[in-house]
């Protein structure tokens, strides 16, 4: 299996500095800065980066599952909003809430639930996140 490169880079203090990230080979590049991660400044941040790594991961796991259980799905949908907290220890991503829909035709919502619950456990994404609580709401559209 391949190994995925990105890039952190950073320039001048915490609070006063900026940065770019540069994501895979493609060289696909976002800024960020202590505003656009700590308050509404403009890019974005690791936390979002993250949260569209584990949207997609989660997708395609789902997809995955779906397609072994024998249905097709027309469209997956999720969200991840990742919670960034501060402590007495310091910063540390708390939570991880996933939001899914999914449009799969003849599919009852018993075993779209079972789908999306074995997605979460087992992409690599929510893997590597095991430390973080992880909830999950899935809905199947009609």
């Amino acid at each position: 299996m391949p190994v995925r490169h990105s890039e952190g880079i950073w320039e001048g203090t915490l609070k006063n500095g900026r940065g770019k990230m540069r994501i895979g080979s493609s060289g696909f590049e976002v800024d960020y800065s202590f505003p656009s991660r700590f308050d509404s400044g403009s890019g974005t941040n690791p936390e979002e980066l993250l949260g569209a790594a584990h949207a997609g991961c989660f997708s395609m796991a789902l997809s995955l599952f779906i397609g072994e259980a024998g249905f097709t799905q027309n469209r997956i949908h999720t969200r991840a909003s990742v919670h960034l907290d501060k402590s007495e220890a310091g910063f540390a991503i708390s939570q991880i809430d996933l939001d899914t829909t999914a449009d799969i035709p003849g599919m009852d919502e018993q075993t779209f639930l079972e789908l999306a619950e074995k997605a979460k456990t087992n992409c690599p994404v929510s893997r590597a996140l095991s430390g973080v609580d992880i909830s999950l709401n899935a809905k199947l559209e009609p």
